[in-house]
Parts: C-alpha cells; structure tokens; sequence
C-alpha cells in the first residue's frame, strides 16, 4: 500500500506562502520506517479538489490531505470529499460537542460569556459538518478535529483511508502522527530504509543502466536510483548511483553495485550513507 500527501491552497501555488507539509511528512514517515509514494498540490478550486480527492479514495492508497477543512468560503475540501463519494454531508455529533467544548475554554480563558447560539458561534460549527460516515482527527491544538474517510478501492487494506487536516502545520502535524501511530500503527516497518550510493566520474548513465537493472532483478525490494550533476560545486561532472531498500538486503546489493562498477572501468569517488 502506498502512501500519498495532498496540499490544498492557492497561496501554495502562487508563493505567497512556501510549503511546509512536504519535508515534515516524509520525516514523519522516515522515523517509522515508511515512506512517501506520491504527492499532489493542489489550489482552491473545487472541481479540482474533488477529482484529486475521488482518484485518492480510488487509490487504496494510505493518503493525508492537508488545508480546505475550515468554514471560510475559500474553504471546499470538506464539500468536495462528500462529492468524491457521493455521499451527503452532516454534522458529526463527536465534533459538534468538541466545538462546542472549545468555545467554552475560549469563554472562560477570555473572560467572556458562553453563547452557543451567538451567530459567529453557530458558523463554527461548519466545522464539524463532515461526509456521512466520517471518523475524527482529534486535534491537541484547539480540539477542533479533523476527520477522515475509508477507501472506495475493493478489496482495500483497512489502513486504506483518507486522513484530512488543517493546512496549519502546528496542527497538521501532530494529527498526522496520531493517524500513524494509533490507527495505522501495524504498518510501521520493523527495518527502515537505508540508502548507500557512491560518485561515479567519467561515465554516462546509459552505460551503467544494464548494470543498475541487473542490481533491480537480482535484490528484491531494493530500488537503484542514478542522480547526475553537471556542475558539482565540489564533485564537477559526476553521477551520483546507489541503492536504497531494506537494510536486510541492501549490503548486499551496494557490494554487487560496486562490483559492476569496477568492472566496467568506472572510476569512484567518495561513498555516502544515509
């Protein structure tokens, strides 16, 4: 099952503001031995939001979707998520009541009184409508939750959903760890990923790609991936090649990697592990 990130907002697009999401999530990822198969950015369009939205549950893929979730009018990816499926939206009764609780902490930590029925109050709740069905997010934040939907792939692993959370960071991220390490917690890998490449100078990646489809077919479940670079600030011209897998495999693969290399005449520089 892969894993996937969509980032909703047109200030993402535009530059106005500089994604966050992407880094983050692959480290989120990498300290539980998973990784990210794909992501999607995304502005605030909702017929967009919604096609993006239906492949996702498509997918059976294990996918977090991140901003659209408040009650503003540029604010559609809850709306869009009930189209994807085809379902009607409500008000979840869960999230009603944790609304409801933070207004009263807001009254209280304001000094204010607490008035449900104010309209700037009653708007909040939009914030619990969500698609039939919907789980919540909890939110450590500000205990407004986010919420998320299974997939519609048949045969879909139960992990297989769809996890919706602000475009904040400050909130996206914990609930993000929470979907991981409380829903989804038998997907963590017993080994993580481990990468081990080296420089290669005066060569050219059609020459070496035989020999990085022979690594591929002989290793099972280890990826060979060739970066080259044309004007290195300390390397010059040079490719940078290895593998990355499971560490259980990889030596291995690295050594054979090596092997070819030398055979083929190549010659390397310094090696790198990550």
């Amino acid at each position: 099952m892969n894993i996937g990130l969509i980032i909703i907002g047109d200030e993402i697009l535009s530059g106005k503001r500089a994604d966050k999401h992407l880094p983050r999530v692959i480290e989120i990822l990498a300290a539980r031995g998973l990784a990210l198969a794909w992501v999607r950015i995304v502005g605030d369009d909702p017929a967009l939001i919604t096609a993006t939205l239906a492949d996702a549950f498509a997918s059976g893929d294990l996918v977090f979707s991140c901003g659209g979730i408040g009650a503003t009018p540029d604010d559609h990816t809850r709306q869009c998520a009930a189209a994807a499926l085809r379902v009607p939206l409500e008000l979840h009764p869960g999230g009603r009541e944790l609304i409801l609780e933070r207004m009263r902490d807001v009254a209280r930590e304001q000094g204010t009184p607490y008035e449900p029925e104010r309209d700037d109050n009653r708007h909040r709740l939009n914030m619990a409508v969500f698609p039939q069905g919907a789980e919540l997010v909890p939110n450590p934040y500000n205990k407004i939750p986010g919420f998320s939907m299974p997939s519609t792939a048949p045969g879909a692993d139960p992990h297989a959903r769809v996890y919706f959370v602000p475009g904040f960071p400050v909130m996206a991220w914990p609930m993000i760890e929470w979907a991981l390490d409380v829903r989804c917690a038998g997907l963590h890998a017993e080994q993580t990923t481990r990468e081990r490449s080296v420089i290669v100078f005066g060569a050219m990646e059609a020459a070496l790609t035989p020999l990085m489809e022979q690594i591929e077919a002989a290793y099972a479940g280890v990826k060979v991936f060739s970066l080259p670079s044309v004007d290195h600030p300390q390397w010059g011209r040079h490719i940078e090649l290895g593998v990355k897998g499971a560490a259980v495999s990889l030596d291995a693969a690295y050594s054979a990697l090596l092997t070819g290399l030398r055979q083929h005449g190549a010659e390397l520089g310094p090696e790198l592990v990550r």
